[in-house]
């Protein structure tokens, strides 16, 4: 099956033109979330989850499961939705215990009409949560996938062990696209004492990113995750070599479409009243071009509906968590997801657009 069609007047999506009104094109919708400590109820000696339990401190049961995938399912299903009703064609996720939760997730009554699979694997980070990659086979077909080891620098965390990054290569509507996924280690400790950790996890990516350059020719690359660092932090500006601006981006160079918004005070996590955005899409030079035959960048989103915001008590305003210390609050995730609107001209795109 082929994406859904869509007529859009170009003035909607701030795209200039000066030979047409109206043009026609297919819409992708490509984003990231950081489901907030999905775990299932059983407890796995091989790792440190006995806390989402039914005997652990947080009582984590069944019922407490069965709402967490509704709440996360929720938002999942209505995210891009205003433009494509299939919502995302590709999501990468962080924070999930294993490929089990993720079963559940794409098989919840509100997303198992999508079809979404899964692409995991576990990885021995100290907390037993790994990075996924959810798909709609309309859209994408996997060909290959990797897990890349991030080693941690000696003193830069008390764990051994963080997230694998997880590497998938496959048909985007018939192209070929990588797409990384991250949860780069967090601030825990300092910011600054934690930044090798993040800088050592780029580097990780950005040498996989250039093997792959050293094959194909100007690759069309996401790189997506909980990268636990702004759009202005060395780990992305200096490693993965990401700019705000895409006059500034060359062939092998990544444009990142989070810098503007950030600047004016958007954010997907809040600590201590003030906003950050961790959770970032970075995209290849070749994503940027609209006169392209393949899908191009429209528009960067943050999705952060009112129901998604709490609404009383110390964390007002920030994201709506699942857990207010070790007591169930019911939200969704203490991260905002975010996502791109990508475009993909049914005809041969005119000169001069």
């Amino acid at each position: 099956m082929r994406p859904i069609l869509f007529l859009l007047v170009l003035g909607t999506l701030a795209v200039n033109s000066t030979f047409a009104q109206k043009q026609s094109y297919k819409v992708a919708i490509v984003g990231f979330y950081n489901l907030e400590n999905l775990f299932d109820t059983i407890d796995n000696p091989m790792v440190d989850d006995n806390e989402f339990s039914p005997n652990g401190p947080r009582r984590y049961d069944a019922t407490i499961y069965k709402d967490k995938l509704t709440k996360l399912a929720t938002v999942i299903s209505q995210m891009g939705t205003e433009m494509n009703p299939d919502g995302p064609a590709i999501l990468g996720v962080a924070e999930v215990e294993n490929d089990t939760v993720l079963q559940d997730l794409v098989r919840h009554p509100l997303l198992e009409k999508r079809g979404y699979r899964i692409v995991h694997y576990d990885s021995r980070d100290a907390r037993g949560i790994d990075v996924g990659f959810l798909y709609n086979p309309k859209y994408f077909t996997p060909e290959q996938s990797d897990k890349l080891f991030v080693q941690l620098p000696t003193g830069s965390k008390d764990a051994y062990y963080t997230r694998d990054v997880l590497w998938v290569k496959g048909k985007f509507d018939g192209e070929t696209i990588h797409v990384y996924v991250n949860h780069w280690p967090s601030r825990s400790g300092g910011e600054k004492r934690s930044e090798p950790g993040r800088r050592a996890a780029a580097q990780v990516c950005r040498n996989h990113m250039d093997s792959i350059a050293r094959v194909e020719k100007n690759p069309k690359v996401v790189v997506m995750g909980d990268l636990n660092d702004d759009p202005n932090n060395k780990s992305i500006l200096e490693v993965i070599g990401a700019k705000g601006n895409k006059e500034e981006v060359t062939p092998g160079g990544m444009y990142n479409p989070w810098v503007d918004l950030y600047k004016k005070g958007y954010g997907t996590l809040a600590y201590q009243d003030a906003w950050g955005l961790f959770d970032q899409i970075l995209l290849s030079q070749p994503w940027l071009s609209n006169a392209q035959k393949g899908f191009f960048l429209s528009t960067p989103k943050i999705f952060n509906k009112e129901y998604m915001v709490e609404n009383k008590g110390r964390y007002k305003g920030y994201p709506m968590r699942t857990w207010d210390g070790l007591t169930y609050r019911g939200g969704y995730s203490d991260h905002f997801p975010t996502y791109l609107i990508m475009l993909k001209h049914t005809e041969t795109p005119k000169r001069g657009f």
